[in-house]
């Protein structure tokens, strides 16, 4: 990968971030139930330390998105809810969706009108990059800093005050890249 600065540009491939960036997605025969096990403990970490709440609702919510790492719409997660307990109202659900994103223990998928359980501890504010697959469906989370994206920078050589900042990026995790065609 090539990062532009003022007088050139310098390369920043290597094989740390070509290791950070394989770890976007989780490997076939991941223990997803560790995964969300630990996604949903930071969230209780981060919770504790800021003086927040994480209530037996919006616990549910959180575990709902935990399930996998594809983008859940709020009906959907009202369905998985349903099977586990009474039908939540739909402004509980969205009112615990809020909490969740505006504290950065999940994050709004704009493109597909969805939320994923956020995979990285990162400050709430921090400008994230989502590679969407097309076919399978799994987001992989990265901070735009760790890719060379300079959204701060940018913004403050503009003087723009971003209240929130996410690069979407279709195409296919490498797990569906290397599988033949779904056609073929």
């Amino acid at each position: 990968m090539r990062e532009r600065q003022p007088g050139g540009t310098r390369d920043r491939t290597s094989t740390a971030d070509g290791a950070a960036a394989a770890a976007l997605f989780p490997p076939a025969g991941h223990d997803h139930h560790a995964c969300a096990a630990d996604m949903l403990a930071r969230a209780e970490a981060t919770c504790r330390a800021n003086g927040l709440t994480l209530s037996p609702g919006r616990r549910r919510v959180l575990e709902a998105l935990a399930v996998s790492h594809a983008p859940v719409g709020a009906y959907d997660i009202i369905e998985r809810l349903a099977k586990h307990g009474p039908r939540p109202a739909p402004i509980t659900v969205y009112r615990a969706l809020s909490f969740l994103t505006e504290n950065g223990l999940a994050h709004r998928i704009e493109r597909l009108n969805a939320f994923v359980a956020c995979a990285l501890p990162h400050d709430a504010a921090r400008p994230l990059v989502f590679l969407i697959c097309e076919r399978c469906g799994q987001v992989g989370e990265v901070a735009a800093d760790a890719v060379g994206i300079d959204v701060e920078g940018t913004c403050a050589a503009a003087g723009f005050r971003p209240r929130s900042a996410a690069l979407e990026i279709l195409g296919l995790c490498r797990v569906c890249a290397a599988a033949p065609p779904a056609d073929a």
